[in-house]
């Protein structure tokens, strides 16, 4: 089994009975790296999704469009956000 990473992304390893912990590095080894990509990318759409749902709850006259700006604009620098959707959201409180 491998170590343990050092830093706070691997608390959930402390508390994991380590029999369930080997099962589960034993599963993660079978998986293709396809299988792997699609679970980053199932997460990153996921955490996605709650950032326009803490949108929604700030914001709750917006619209899809404005919903969707405001939830990139938090993964996006100001001038890259400006450059590729046009919208600032400084000027748009």
């Amino acid at each position: 089994m491998p170590e343990t990473a050092k830093h706070a992304d691997a608390d959930f390893i402390r508390d994991t009975d380590p029999e369930a912990l080997r099962v589960f590095y034993d599963i993660q080894r079978l998986r293709s790296g396809e299988q792997k990509l699609a679970d980053a990318f199932d997460l990153s759409q996921g955490l996605f999704e709650m950032a326009k749902q803490g949108v929604r709850m700030r914001y709750p006259e917006a619209d899809e469009r404005e919903v969707f700006l405001r939830a990139v604009a938090t993964r996006l620098p100001r001038e890259l956000m400006i450059r590729a959707y046009g919208w600032d959201a400084l000027l748009h409180g």
